[in-house]
Formats: C-alpha cells, sequence, structure tokens
C-alpha cells in the first residue's frame, strides 16, 4: 500500500501538468476553427458568390497552414528537451535557425499560394468562382510568412511549458478579425466593397498583428529572458536548420496526409448531389470541432514527453505518454456519447432540410465511432513527437489513409452502393490502423530506450 502512494501521487502529477498544459491549447486550436467560421459566415451575409469564392479559397489555404504547423511542430520538442536537460543558454540559438526556417518556409507557401490556379483548376472549381478564389489567394498569401514565424513562437513559447500566450494571442487575432473582415468585405469607413478579397487581406493583417503582438510579449516578459533568444545577429546555420527540417518534414507530410484524406474525402462525395455534401460538411464540422481537444493535449504531450526525455527520465517518458493517452481517451468518451446519443438534435443546428438532417445524423454517428480511433492516433502521435520519432510515424499515417482509409471507403461508396456512409467508414478504418500502429509504435519505444544518455538535438531512427 505504502509503494503505491508515490505511484498515485506521480500518476496525478502528471495529469495536472497535462491538463495545466493542454486547456490553453484546446483555446487556441477552437480559436483557430473560429477564424474560418468568421470569414464563413461574413462572407454568407454579403452573398453566395463571395461564400463560395471564401469557401474554396480557404480549403486551399488550409494546406497552407497545414504545411507551415507541421514544419514548425519541430520547434517545441527541441526546446521541451534542453529545457528538461537544464540546457536553456542553448534554446536562443535553436529559436534563432528556427526563424530562418519560419521565414524561408513562410516565403516559399506565399509563392506556392499566388500560384494555386493548376490547384484551383484541378479541383474544378465552377468558372465563374476562379477570379474571386484566386483574388482571396493573392491576398492571403501575404499572411503566409508570418503564420510561419508565429508558429515558430508558439513552439519556442509551449516547449518551456508556456502555453497560455498561445491561447491569448490566437483568440487576439480572432477579435481582431471580425470588425477587419466586416469593414474590408462589406465596403465600410470609405473603403469600397472588397468581398472575398477583403477576407483575405482582413486574415493577412490578422496574422501580422498576431506575429508583432507576440513578438512585443517574448521580448518583454521575463519568463523568456536569459534564453539569449535576441542576443545577436546569426546567419542561417544549414547544419542545425537541416535538423529541424529532419523533425519537422515527416510532421508537415503526416498533417498533410491525414488532412488531404479529409479534403479528398469532401472531393469524392461533392459528386454525390448538393443535399451529401451538406450532410457531409454538417458532419466534418462537428468532428473537427471536437478534435481540437484532443489535439491540444497531443500538444502538451509533446512537450510534457520532451522534458523526460530532456531530464534522461525512462518512467517519465512513461508517465507522460501514457497518462496523456489516457487523458485523451476520457475527453473522447465526452464526444462520443454526445455524436451517438443526440445525432439528430446536432444536425437541426445547422438546418431544417429532412433529407440532410437524416444523412448527417447518420455520418455524425460514424464520427462518434472513430472518436477513439481518432483520439488515440493523434496523442500517440504527440507522444513520438517529443522523442523526436516522426520519419516511422510518417510512414505509418501514410499508410493507414491512404492504402488502408481512401480504397476501402472508395470501394463502399461506389462498389456497394453505400455512397458518403462507405466514404466515412473508410475514414473510420484509416483511423483505427492509425491509432493501433502508432499506439504500439509509441509502447516499444517507451519501454525500450533509454534516455538517459540521450542528446536533445538528436532524433531516433
Amino acid at each position: 500500500m505504502k509503494s503505491f502512494r508515490p505511484e498515485r501521487a506521480r500518476l496525478l502529477h502528471e495529469m495536472r501538468a497535462t491538463v495545466r498544459l493542454a486547456l490553453p491549447l484546446i483555446c487556441a486550436q477552437l480559436a483557430a476553427i473560429g477564424s474560418n467560421v468568421i470569414d464563413t459566415v461574413l462572407a454568407g451575409h454579403v452573398n453566395e458568390h463571395v461564400l463560395g469564392a471564401v469557401a474554396v479559397g480557404a480549403n486551399i489555404w488550409s494546406l497552407v497552414i497545414v504545411c507551415g504547423i507541421g514544419m514548425m511542430m519541430a520547434v517545441p520538442p527541441s526546446v521541451a528537451q534542453l529545457d528538461g536537460a537544464g540546457r536553456r543558454s542553448e534554446v536562443g540559438a535553436v529559436f534563432r535557425q528556427a526563424l530562418w526556417l519560419a521565414l524561408g518556409m513562410g516565403l516559399v507557401l506565399w509563392f506556392a499560394v499566388r500560384h494555386a490556379a493548376p490547384l484551383i483548376d484541378f479541383i474544378g472549381v465552377t468558372p465563374s468562382l476562379r477570379a474571386d478564389v484566386q483574388r482571396f489567394l493573392l491576398a492571403i498569401s501575404w499572411g503566409a510568412p508570418a503564420l510561419t514565424c508565429y508558429f515558430a513562437l508558439r513552439g519556442l513559447s509551449e516547449g518551456l511549458s508556456l502555453t497560455r500566450p498561445s491561447m491569448y494571442f490566437s483568440l487576439g487575432g480572432l477579435v481582431l478579425l471580425v470588425p477587419l473582415g466586416y469593414v474590408l468585405m462589406f465596403g465600410k469607413l470609405g473603403i469600397p466593397p472588397q468581398g472575398a478579397h477583403g477576407c483575405g487581406v482582413a486574415t493577412a493583417i490578422a496574422l501580422w498583428l498576431e506575429l508583432l503582438a507576440f513578438g512585443v510579449y517574448v521580448v518583454c516578459r521575463r519568463n523568456y529572458r536569459g534564453l539569449g533568444l535576441f542576443d545577436h545577429f546569426e546567419w542561417p546555420n544549414l547544419r542545425r536548420i537541416g535538423r529541424l527540417v529532419h523533425i519537422g518534414l515527416p510532421m508537415a507530410v503526416t498533417l498533410l496526409a491525414e488532412a488531404g484524406l479529409f479534403v479528398a474525402t469532401a472531393l469524392i462525395i461533392a459528386t454525390l448531389g448538393e443535399s451529401v455534401i451538406a450532410s457531409h460538411q454538417i458532419a466534418i464540422n462537428i468532428a473537427s470541432f471536437f478534435f481540437m481537444i484532443p489535439l491540444g493535449l497531443a500538444m502538451a504531450i509533446t512537450v510534457r514527453v520532451g522534458n523526460a526525455v530532456g531530464r534522461g527520465d525512462d518512467r517519465g517518458v512513461r508517465y507522460a505518454g501514457f497518462c496523456g493517452i489516457g487523458l485523451t481517451l476520457v475527453t473522447q468518451v465526452f464526444s462520443a456519447v454526445l455524436m451517438l446519443g443526440l445525432p439528430h438534435f446536432i444536425a437541426t443546428l445547422y438546418t431544417r432540410d429532412p433529407k440532410v438532417i437524416a444523412l448527417a445524423a447518420q455520418l455524425i454517428m460514424l464520427a462518434g465511432l472513430f472518436q477513439f480511433s481518432d483520439g488515440i492516433q493523434v496523442a500517440a502521435n504527440g507522444a513520438l513527437r517529443g522523442l523526436k520519432d516522426t520519419r516511422v510515424p510518417m510512414a505509418i499515417t501514410l499508410f493507414a489513409y491512404w492504402v488502408i482509409g481512401m480504397p476501402v471507403g472508395w470501394w463502399l461508396a461506389f462498389h456497394h452502393g453505400m455512397g458518403a456512409r462507405g466514404m466515412w467508414i473508410g475514414l473510420i478504418a484509416g483511423l483505427s490502423v492509425a491509432a493501433v500502429m502508432l499506439f504500439t509504435r509509441f509502447w516499444r519505444s517507451a519501454w525500450k530506450q533509454r534516455w538517459r544518455h540521450h542528446a536533445p538535438m538528436t532524433a531516433p531512427a
């Protein structure tokens, strides 16, 4: 009984620490979803044409966000391991190189968004919308460097276990977006109506203001002093940047694989009719909203595992990873119960069309079924990021989503006549395979690896 008490105390300590880190991150992720909601609501109040242009442009921009976030996810575990090892004096050098990487990545994404015409043609956007989609993308492209540099600052702060700033500035950007979008899209204060172009300009301005505010905060707050973040100018160091890319590129590919699966599913379902599209949009909106909770927890798990690795604490790695995964399962019980128990009620919040409600309710129930596999895969991936283990998880997600999920969904949707339900069952299959394989990967790594002599800037094979 006496031996059990220290274990229980450590378990409770780990759970409290993870929740304390995760809550601001969950709020930050919900704020990110909120910006899309604001853009959509404002565009819908202008007219259907602007709404259509913003919807298409926002989907393309979401791929840019995924690339930027994925690459900069190399920063939190790198900083967390140095912090855990008591090597805070080395954080500044890593951060300066992360800024160079962020700037380079931002410029690449700026160029890609401005030359997205082939992708617009490939998607098959209605000719009447193409010009405004292009104008939206040209405007919002100027926010790409701000986005990547902002996530470099977020990665620094979160790696130091300071997650509240992410919440503050994400919510602040959301608050700024409302008046900016309203003025530019509708044409107020003497500015002519800008429509979809105004939406892109407003988002880009909000991103730069978020970056500026976060930068000032980091410079002024004492929590970041002693790190030598801006002590001197430092040219790009290709070796250090290469280490960050070595960690971050697989994460970007992993996120693209998952985002691409959902985008491709939406495009395939779009061929099945307007009511089916509407039903899918309702269900995926609900699933995306609740996904922000395990995603925020996964970010906290990355930091806790990274700290334990930096300390050379074998048991700490296991406590951080498995406690985080356990907490994620608890949150998924809540979302699964809501989706499985109130699917029709949830659907009626979006529409009054009986046909859309009926199919949306079925899809929401399927979303309820994959809550556990979705939670486990994102939490296990977060734990593996804390170990800087990113290449094998990338291969696992590519296999699970595109070798299992997409073919199963296509086969059921079109060869068995299940339509949208078949595609969603494919999502369940892909997420379930990813959950099993990623959890197994972390289990084996947590019990077999020894972290006492771990070098914080190295990455496992």
